[in-house]
């Protein structure tokens, strides 16, 4: 989402990378060592807005370390953090019966001294978020830092445009910073479905 219709504009400088090295990262078929890494990038106009764009695999054993490094470069003082993932349907536990319509939707979690109104109805329980969403937002709630996680449950192997416009409506929360191109360019997209398909076995 984040490659297809908000950093795809000039609007963007890459300000920094961490690079988290582990077996799964340096195996990774068509991603160089650059490619797979965590890009920082801050608004041009809005030097307070700052986006972490994390494509490599992040180990569950470098989680807490890789967030304490990454939060220990920004001021907490007036943070909110927003945080977008996505995970299988598959994954998604409830009593009630999923229609293939039902997906894509979000669902959200934050942290006690979040004040603002998610977009979405709140996780529900026995439902859990792990990896690094979960490593973020257990950081702000140590640390008493407002942020929000954003959980996008589909079911396809890779991103459509379907999932993508998922996430829009987040972007209305952000302010005026952050603002998704309705129509991205049919090489950005390309792009990024060509990379996406990389690693996609469904049809082998």
């Amino acid at each position: 989402f984040l490659s297809a219709y908000v950093l795809a504009s000039a609007n963007w400088d890459a300000v920094g990378r961490a690079v988290a090295w582990n077996e799964r990262s340096r195996s990774a078929t068509g991603q160089s060592g650059e490619e797979s890494a965590c890009v920082f990038y801050r608004h041009k106009d809005d030097l307070s807005v700052l986006i972490c764009h994390v494509t490599c695999y992040i180990a569950e054993d470098q989680l807490f370390q890789w967030t304490e490094k990454v939060f220990d470069c920004l001021q907490s003082r007036e943070l909110t953090v927003t945080v977008l993932s996505d995970r299988s349907v598959a994954d998604y536990k409830t009593a009630e019966y999923l229609s293939s319509s039902s997906a894509p939707f979000l669902r959200s979690l934050h942290s006690s001294v979040f004040s603002d109104q998610p977009v979405c109805q709140s996780l529900e329980q026995p439902n859990i978020i792990t990896g690094l969403p979960a490593a973020v937002l257990n950081h702000c709630q140590v640390n008493r830092i407002a942020a929000v996680v954003y959980h996008c449950y589909n079911d396809v192997s890779g991103p459509d445009s379907v999932t993508v416009e998922t996430y829009r409506p987040v972007l209305s929360k952000l302010g005026r910073s952050i603002q998704a191109d309705c129509s991205p360019s049919a090489d950005v997209l390309r792009r990024f479905v060509r990379s996406s398909e990389i690693q996609s076995n469904l049809y082998i």
